[in-house]
């Protein structure tokens, strides 16, 4: 079992940038892909990107794409979720994800296909 634990969030000025950090423990990354995803209030979970077991394939929702970038370091344990530009409607509680993949080419988009969550870090962009 993989235990995960996001940091990073914090309040940040439109048109800034953040870096969130997922640390992992009990299980190394390199056999696991790994997602961001968002929950704004009264929202559902939303998808924000993925990143593959090997770090080779990255997707990106619509929302993100050009904003964000997602990599992996499996010496650290720790996945990332760049994002620049950030504007108001990105604020959101930002989770990250793990299920276990040690091949291919296969990327997932949604949430229940993860079985491991942290427990979120809040990003508030103030306009």
């Amino acid at each position: 079992q993989v235990q995960l634990v996001e940091s990073g969030g914090g309040l940040v000025p439109a048109g800034g940038s953040l870096r969130l950090s997922c640390a992992a423990s009990g299980r190394t990354l390199s056999s696991y892909a790994m997602a961001w995803f968002r929950q704004a209030p009264g929202k559902e979970r939303e998808f924000v990107g993925t990143i593959n077991w090997s770090g080779s394939i990255t997707y990106y929702a619509d929302s993100v794409k050009g904003r964000s970038t997602i990599s992996k370091d499996n010496a650290k344990n720790t996945v990332y979720l760049q994002m620049n530009s950030l504007k108001p409607e990105d604020t959101a509680v930002y989770y990250c994800a793990a299920r276990r993949q040690s091949s291919g080419v296969a990327y997932y988009t949604r949430a229940r296909s993860y079985d491991y969550w942290g427990q979120g870090t809040q990003v508030t962009v103030s306009s």
